[in-house]
């Protein structure tokens, strides 16, 4: 098998599991949001920690900490923790329809980003995605007679996590370990207020921990332990699929990721898809298959040019 090969497949896996993701925080319905953003928190540190240590390269997390980039890792760690708590909440409101629009916007809104913020240039047909996409946005406010606020927030978070990222000269494990690691404290200030009472009515003890909460079972539990590793999985095989497949490819099959989760909420879940839905959800898909054609043309002409630098090279010997 080819590196480019399994370079797919990873990122195909990847892809899979976090467009089957509703599923599993569905499961976890009756947990407060928060409480389970937090529990990803301090699951998703413990998971990269051991993994980092198995590696033996967990000291690069207490680097990047104490370097002057922390406040870099720090607005990467307030953007995901964003996205993270926005996406458990849509999938418990009612709402994953939207979250899987937003992560199908993601890639344009991430280049309008670079545009704006960096100075970046669209290229024609990136362009065309972007108002293909304003359109649909457009057109779903005036059906709904209000703005996507939860797909909206979700892709630029996530853009801008991406952006951020990129100012980071660190393994994408150990950078990511040390932004759950900055946010752990707050995390576990939240599970011990929620399990010892601190932020309910009365100071009754709650939380969804051990059993900790009467109609809790087992099952829970492990659930909230589990978060650790359908956040972290995917991330280690997002980071795998970047080293050995071309980042056209990656994207493309990235999209992957929405469709599973646009499946769960109309199909599994029976949210509501209505014709404004059914509209922008056309226009995104257009939007997308433009954005995902520019990727590939860039690549092939960074490609082309490559090669003749190549050529030259050797003429030249």
């Amino acid at each position: 098998m080819s590196e480019g090969t399994k370079g797919v497949l990873a990122m195909l896996a990847a892809a899979v599991i976090w467009g089957l993701s509703p599923l599993y925080y569905k499961a976890l319905a009756q947990v407060p949001p928060l409480e389970v953003l937090s529990h990803r928190t301090i699951w998703s540190a413990v998971f990269f920690a051991v993994v980092l240590l198995v590696k033996g390269r967990l000291s690069e997390v207490g680097s990047l900490i104490r370097s002057h980039d922390v406040w870099v890792v720090a607005l990467a760690a307030l953007m995901i923790s964003t996205n993270w708590f926005l996406f458990i909440l849509s999938v418990q409101i009612g709402m994953a329809t939207e979250a899987s629009l937003g992560y199908y916007m993601f890639p344009i809104v991430a280049v309008v980003i670079g545009v704006v913020f960096f100075g970046e240039k669209l290229s024609a047909l990136q362009a065309v995605a972007a108002v293909v996409a304003g359109i649909a946005v457009a057109l779903l406010t005036w059906g709904l007679h209000v703005p996507p606020w939860i797909a909206l927030t979700l892709a630029i978070t996530f853009g801008i996590y991406g952006l951020v990222k990129k100012r980071l000269k660190a393994d994408p494990i150990a950078s990511v370990t040390a932004e759950v690691t900055l946010l752990a404290p707050l995390a576990l200030i939240w599970i011990a207020g929620v399990q010892a009472g601190w932020f309910s009515e009365g100071g009754r003890p709650g939380g969804h921990f051990m059993g900790h909460n009467p109609g809790d079972g087992w099952e829970t539990t492990l659930l909230l332990l589990g978060s650790g590793v359908i956040t972290g999985g995917p991330l280690i095989l997002f980071a795998a699929a970047t080293h050995k497949a071309s980042m056209a490819t990656v994207g493309l099959v990235q999209f992957v990721n929405p469709t599973l989760q646009f499946l769960c909420a109309v199909v599994v879940f029976g949210e509501p898809f209505t014709i404004w839905h059914k509209a922008a959800f056309a226009l995104i898909w257009v939007a997308v298959a433009i954005y995902s054609l520019a990727s590939f043309r860039q690549e092939s002409a960074s490609r082309s040019r490559s090669a003749s630098v190549a050529t030259s090279g050797t003429s030249e010997e």
